[in-house]
């Protein structure tokens, strides 16, 4: 079928939830993406996060072929093999004792929101539900996880939000501290804000944070749903910190491209999850897990967290030599390991820079409005990077004519 009708197609039975790019996909490798007419894309979106060990990776298509010759699906009423191993690997590189296998970073962060207030209702009783999130944070689009994001445009016309949420500014340690009042039961944070538009933590912030939470008995959940698993230079962003939470998130980039998620806790924590608390029907398929045992073993094996963290810094300092060609137009450059930001002053330069850069074969999005965000696969060679960069550094200039 030609572009126009498969868009059409597209326009005509799928709800418009989405902004599509008009573009048909139909092939992936590596960084690259193809379009239906043959043309070839870097992307440096990495499908939102999705695709740290790139398209069409051929461990992950391995187990998937393999488990799928033997069982794609059973019920959570049974024990498999490829679940419990996959949770051994998470935990053997983790804080965590348990997880949690779910299918969304939506969902991991629904599981945690539930896991804290009943850690603190069983511990303590009724009125300790309180859950702090931050400002221009997001954590789903679940009715739990909206109501803890902190962005007031994803809320709009969906009110009202679930009860006991509390925002404070990110990296502001007073505003935190004024917060974890009494009826606290968990601080839920990014280690870097993504749809915010790549907004580090600060090491003096999170150390505040984890101080203050363990002396309250309150919960620390690290929302690594985008920046987990290799993004940020380390396995787990909340390693850049130096501290150990009580919950972490992760999905998107865990199984290689298959529907997963995860909640990792301590077992002090994920003890008061018992029988009928929580549960899903598809979370951790042996399929899934399968494929995610593969994608961690990739990013094991192949040390990508090190190739984020070496080529992140390349990234960021190409960034700011092009930042210091365009003072009056380029805000901000900023980032950590391989999820990285260029803020403009306006946002009418982003959406032209998005569409120069897709015009030339890169693909990147912009959030926020004014902010291009760049998380390219962690595969992503220092030639390919640059090549990537330069083709931004050309979109700019083509942009800001």
């Amino acid at each position: 079928m030609r572009k126009d009708g498969i868009i059409k197609m597209a326009d005509d039975f799928i709800m418009h939830t989405y902004k599509r790019i008009p573009l048909v996909i139909t092939k992936g490798k590596g960084i690259y993406l193809w379009d239906n007419s043959g043309k070839r894309y870097m992307d440096f979106l990495g499908a939102r996060g999705a695709a740290n060990i790139g398209y069409s990776n051929p461990d992950v298509i391995k187990a998937i072929s393999s488990q799928a010759k033997k069982l794609i699906l059973v019920t959570n009423d049974f024990y498999t093999a490829p679940q419990a191993e996959l949770a051994r690997l998470i935990t053997k590189n983790s804080f965590a004792d348990q997880v949690f296998f779910c299918n969304s970073g939506a969902e991991a962060n629904e599981g945690a929101l539930k896991l804290s207030r009943l850690y603190s209702y069983k511990k303590y009783g009724r009125g300790r539900y309180v859950v702090v999130s931050a400002n221009n944070s997001f954590h789903g689009r679940t009715y739990g996880t909206l109501s803890a994001t902190g962005q007031k445009k994803y809320q709009i016309g969906f009110e009202p939000m679930v009860p006991g949420f509390r925002y404070v500014g990110f990296n502001d340690i007073d505003d935190m501290h004024a917060a974890l009042g009494d009826d606290v039961c968990a601080v839920i944070l990014e280690p870097v804000q993504g749809e915010g538009g790549i907004y580090p933590a600060t090491k003096e912030y999170m150390s505040f944070v984890r101080e203050q939470t363990k002396k309250k008995d309150i919960l620390l959940i690290m929302d690594e749903v985008q920046v987990g698993l290799g993004r940020t230079g380390r396995l787990f962003a909340y390693e850049n910190y130096g501290i150990k939470p009580d919950i972490v998130t992760i999905a998107k980039s865990i199984a290689g491209g298959v529907p997963m998620g995860a909640m990792l806790a301590t077992k002090a924590v994920s003890k008061y999850f018992d029988y009928g608390t929580h549960g899903t029907t598809f979370g951790g398929s042996p399929l899934a897990a399968a494929a995610g045992t593969a994608s961690i073993n990739y990013i094991l094996k192949h040390r990508l967290s090190g190739n984020a963290k070496s080529l992140g810094a390349a990234a960021l300092t190409q960034l700011r030599e092009i930042k210091k060609k365009y003072p009056d137009n380029i805000k901000d450059i900023r980032g950590m390991g391989l999820a990285l930001g260029t803020e403009f002053y306006n946002p009418d330069h982003a959406a032209k820079v998005f569409d120069a850069c897709l015009k030339s074969g890169l693909i990147v999005n912009v959030t926020n409005g004014t902010i291009v965000r760049f998380l390219p696969p962690l595969i992503i060679t220092r030639q390919e990077l640059k090549k990537g960069l330069d083709l931004f550094e050309k979109a700019v200039a083509s942009a800001l004519q």
